[in-house]
């Protein structure tokens, strides 16, 4: 999953990005409100973290241009303690939640867990298919209640698909979801990590679309 953080305050900013890489994100920032509406609106982010009391474009504006412009991505304000009408406003504006200001940052990411998770149509931290469970929050997979090991990158791939399933996820959406902007993106490694899950999950969860992409059925729609 790639996440955009758009904080002007240096120090937060880093911290926020360095949460958020090491709980598995792919996270790109901004630390102006005119960078960070142009990101957002020209990159496919699965959330972004949006401060409010940016300089050169203020939050509030950048949300409302990315909504009239139809970008649905799901938005996590960040707020003043003590400001509850920027909280009212946010909301009004197309935010999806909001965090005050000062936060912890385990808040953070529950709230970006669930924002995420709904988004995708799914009511829990666990997805299963079939026998194959993956917690987002604990980052584990199991098939048929047996622990699988796998890399970052291979959980990456498996949880954006189980996220999408049903759906023909491309190489192209896969690798953009998967790596942040400074990545050197390579679609040909999609390929390698598929396959190895196949080996290490299933060879029959991933479901080649020739021409098109990968593709997670669920066994209730199965043919």
């Amino acid at each position: 999953m790639r996440i955009l953080v758009v904080e002007d305050d240096p120090d937060l900013n880093r911290q926020m990005v360095t949460a958020l890489t090491e709980a598995g994100y792919a996270v790109d920032s901004a630390t102006d409100g005119e960078d960070g509406h142009f990101l957002g609106d020209t990159e496919p982010y699965d959330l972004v973290v949006l401060d409010i009391g940016l300089p050169i474009m203020d939050g509030i504006s950048v949300l409302e241009q990315w909504r009239r412009d139809g970008r649905t991505m799901p938005v996590l304000i960040l707020t003043a303690r003590d400001r509850w009408s920027d909280k009212v406003q946010g909301i009004d504006a197309g935010a999806d939640d909001y965090v005050a200001k000062p936060f912890h940052m385990e808040e953070v990411l529950a709230r970006i867990r669930a924002l995420v998770r709904r988004a995708a149509g799914h009511a829990s931290n666990e997805i299963e298919c079939g026998p194959v469970r993956l917690d987002v929050r604990s980052g584990r997979v199991s098939v048929n209640g047996n622990p699988v090991k796998l890399t970052s990158h291979e959980f990456k791939v498996l949880e954006y698909l189980m996220h999408h399933r049903d759906r023909v996820v491309s190489r192209t959406e896969l690798t953009e979801h998967l790596y942040d902007q400074d990545f050197d993106r390579d679609s040909n490694t999609i390929e390698v990590f598929v396959g190895r899950l196949r080996k290490k999950v299933s060879n029959d969860l991933i479901e080649t679309v020739r021409g098109l992409g990968y593709r997670i059925v669920t066994p209730s729609d199965a043919v």
